[in-house]
């Protein structure tokens, strides 16, 4: 299971797990691959000890526990401060601490929400992980993440029996997984600080992360199931303004987000399906070690981005007004502002219309489950 970015509309991914949940509640997937807020949903899903099911129910209820305040500081010191820092350095040439400036918003809160939902050790690592991989009942967790000292995409891997890989510009990295992992690859450029894992500085996975399927093919998937954050958008959709001239900091900014978070995905499904037909015209000999990977990927019926503008209104007064100075109110879709709307009316609206969905697709889901073997856990 590969799950991507999308900053507060991981929780769209929540309510699609949770819809098949409803259907195999002892689901059992070996390989989870989680990118941005995916690593959050990856994470959780890795430690717990519970069934799918139960995994599912646990993680909803975190999701619906979130509010802007417990993801990141948004009273009017925390945010001036930022904005004021950010705006020194601008126009004094860069001059100054070069660590006066660590992202918009300061996400401690999130990091403490995090360390009281997953169990840890006394070192930081997740005894849910070792718990679940010695059981058998998980093979391997990947998170991945983006060094900005080195500029290579990273990811971070816990599992058994598995061989790391290195490729121009991404590696594997075999390591016991922490809370720092999860907030690195979470860490929105510009927006979120970056964290400091071992001698590096990371951000967000989702960055340099051009072959976002690439952790579940290394780790040996054959099948993957994949839940887009991004509503595919027909041709007179596509071609539709979403602004009236020049176009505000907020579009700007969500074309940016969509082009590093959402729209890699869709292009790397492409490349696995032009190369399983090519895969399936060889014959097995000459195949050297290419395997045909069966993908289900599941998208929104809505534009999340869309959507958010309904619950703009009801963000907290001071983050609203500077949402508002990037343009969000004139753009017809402000996908930047869906990153970061973490209130509980916006993330449970993406919890049901993710399980929507999944009732919605369940044909295909079906499908995908039964065109070959799953791991079910015995009844009970």
């Amino acid at each position: 299971m590969v799950l991507g970015g999308g900053g507060a509309r991981g929780a769209y991914q929540v309510g699609v797990l949770r819809g098949i949940a409803a259907r195999y509640p002892n689901l059992r997937v070996p390989i989870l691959v989680g990118v941005s807020a995916g690593a959050v949903n990856a994470t959780h899903l890795a430690a717990h000890r519970g069934s799918f099911g139960e995994a599912m129910d646990a993680l909803v209820q975190h999701w619906l526990s979130l509010t802007p305040e417990q993801v990141f500081r948004v009273d009017a010191s925390s945010l001036a401060a930022n904005v004021m820092r950010s705006g020194f350095r601008l126009v004094a040439g860069g001059q100054g601490h070069p660590e006066q400036f660590r992202g918009m918003v300061d996400t401690a809160p999130l990091r403490e929400f995090m360390e009281r939902v997953l169990e840890r050790n006394p070192d930081g690592t997740l005894p849910g992980v070792d718990h679940n991989l010695a059981r058998g009942h998980l093979r391997a967790v990947a998170l991945c993440g983006t060094s900005y000292t080195t500029s290579q995409s990273v990811a971070w891997v816990q599992g058994r029996d598995i061989t790391m890989w290195e490729r121009p510009q991404r590696r594997g990295e075999h390591t016991r997984l922490t809370v720092d992992h999860v907030m690195a690859s979470t860490a929105l450029p510009l927006l979120f600080p970056a964290t400091r894992v071992g001698n590096e500085w990371f951000g967000d996975g989702g960055i340099r992360l051009t072959a976002p399927l690439s952790p579940a093919l290394h780790l040996g998937a054959s099948r993957i199931i994949t839940i887009a954050t991004r509503y595919d958008r027909n041709g007179q959709e596509a071609g539709r303004p979403q602004v009236a001239g020049y176009p505000p900091p907020a579009q700007v900014l969500g074309v940016l987000y969509n082009a590093v978070f959402l729209d890699l995905i869709d292009q790397d499904v492409v490349r696995l399906q032009r190369t399983n037909r090519l895969v399936e015209r060889l014959p097995v000999e000459h195949r050297h070690g290419l395997r045909v990977v069966d993908i289900l990927v599941l998208r929104p019926s809505r534009d999340l981005g869309r959507l958010a503008g309904e619950y703009e209104p009801r963000l907290p007064r001071v983050f609203r007004f500077l949402t508002r100075g990037l343009g969000t109110r004139k753009t017809e879709s402000p996908d930047v502002l869906s990153l970061v709307m973490f209130q509980e009316d916006y993330l449970r609206r993406l919890i049901e219309l993710g399980e929507e969905d999944a009732h919605r697709q369940w044909d295909r889901i079906a499908a995908f489950m039964e065109r070959g073997p799953i791991e079910l856990a015995a009844a009970g």
